[in-house]
């Protein structure tokens, strides 16, 4: 088995966000295509949905575009009842992006290359022991 290493997942991708009402909407591009495997695998609405566990989504659908290496998200119950009803100045769409952008994603190290950011953000995990 290759080696693997564990990073935010905006070094492997971007987003766009917005809002309507009580729904966000995440979309989550991959820098490079072959980027989009992990993804794909590993970011699913189950794990989306306990990732924004604290908002209390009432339901989380993903979309998946693999012509644009990019996948979709609709969180709805997300945003406080919407912009015009939140007491909370940052509930909006935009922020939930950054929001799903920290989740961990591990790649291939040989991967590494195409990663965005710092070098040192990266953790590559101790081999086993047997």
């Amino acid at each position: 088995m290759s080696a693997r290493i564990v990073v935010p997942l905006r070094r492997a991708a971007h987003g766009r966000s917005g809002d309507k009402g009580d729904r966000s909407n995440i979309s989550v591009i991959a820098y490079h295509p072959e980027l989009f495997a992990p993804i794909l695998a590993q970011i699913t609405e189950q794990a989306v949905a306990e990732h924004f566990a604290y908002r209390r989504p009432t339901r989380v659908v993903r979309y998946v575009l693999p012509k644009l290496a990019a996948l979709n998200f609709v969180l709805d119950g997300v945003l406080d009842g919407g912009v015009n009803e939140a007491l909370n100045l940052d509930a909006h769409g935009k922020t939930l992006a950054f929001h799903l952008l920290a989740m961990p994603l591990e790649v291939p190290a040989d991967l590494m290359s195409l990663l965005r950011g710092p070098r040192e953000l990266s953790h590559v995990p101790d081999k086993e022991t047997p």
